[in-house]
């Protein structure tokens, strides 16, 4: 049995809930906006030994041997004590999930390397990737002198929560002081073609992105445009990503790539629980069915 936790109308769980069922897999769904119809007893986290409850019915941890989860922030709810239980819940399961029989995607624990980006990059480098000149600071006067030496530069956060990459100009140098109380990173801006990759154990799914965006993700917010092809990688660097996601300890991973005009590959960082549905509904790109394929042991 596959157990999928999360947010029902994400449409990556979405994705991978109706692939597993075209394949015919035995799924568990448990959806944390129906806290009110959820349990979750666990008596021996390492043995499995415990229940979901989903509707009435009990589930055997026992029986579950793989899942997919992406589990997200309770949402807050007019009661306050559905919030806390859902709090709870969310934390009861990912803390299962590190210790849990089976094919886990991801473990939360593999998962945190994403919490500071300085050590993910250092990561990178050891794989054998290129990585763009980096300073992490919250000195102003490094940050000038860091954009002198550059020329082009960008900036985002240094830990696992998603931001919006942005260029370091004329707007964001007089806001500059605010880095004294928020170390930011920053990079060398490299110009290029942009790659996700996505591994899933062995298997790799590649998708460019040419876009006028300094962040392709946000590309219609920001009124510029952004289309999505499928690609293929050459042998040695689809070997290298998953050799990095091997060493992440990351079943599923989302690895972003920028190819430049010389053909140079750099690498900016690992995504640990890859929201892949955009790139899948732009390529048709089979990615769900190849993390049912994992989930149930039948890669090759």
């Amino acid at each position: 049995m596959i157990l999928l936790f999360g947010y029902g109308d994400d449409p990556s769980l979405a994705l991978v809930r109706q692939a597993a069922r075209d394949d015919g897999a035995e799924v568990l769904v448990v959806d944390q906006r129906d806290i009110d119809d959820v349990d979750l007893r666990i008596d021996d986290m390492v043995a499995s030994a415990g229940f979901f409850a989903v509707g009435g019915a009990r589930v055997p941890l026992s029986r579950i041997d793989a899942v997919y989860a992406r589990p997200l922030a309770a949402r807050t709810r007019p009661d306050p004590l559905a919030t806390a239980r859902g709090r709870v819940l969310a934390d009861l399961v990912v803390e299962w999930l590190d210790v849990a029989p089976g094919r886990i995607v991801n473990r939360p624990g593999a998962m945190s390397s994403n919490a500071s980006k300085p050590y993910q990059a250092q990561v990178l480098a050891e794989c054998g990737f290129t990585v763009p000149e980096t300073l992490v600071t919250n000195v102003p006067d490094e940050v000038r002198a860091f954009a002198a030496r550059h020329g082009a530069v960008v900036f985002k956060s240094t830990s696992g929560v998603r931001s919006i990459v942005r260029k370091l100009d004329a707007a964001a140098l007089t806001r500059l002081n605010h880095v004294r109380v928020l170390p930011t990173q920053f990079q060398e801006c490299v110009s290029g073609v942009d790659v996700r990759v996505h591994v899933i154990g062995a298997e790799v799914f590649a998708t460019e992105i040419t876009s006028t965006a300094v962040d392709y993700r946000y590309a219609g917010r920001d009124g510029a445009t952004c289309a999505l092809r499928a690609v293929a990688l050459e042998d040695e660097l689809a070997a290298r990503c998953v050799q990095l996601a091997q060493v992440l300890d990351l079943p599923f991973a989302g690895i972003d790539l920028r190819r430049t005009p010389d053909g140079e590959v750099v690498c900016f960082e690992v995504n640990p629980m890859p929201g892949y549905s955009f790139y899948e509904a732009n390529t048709a790109q089979p990615i769900s069915a190849a993390l049912v394929r994992h989930l149930r042991g039948a890669e090759g």
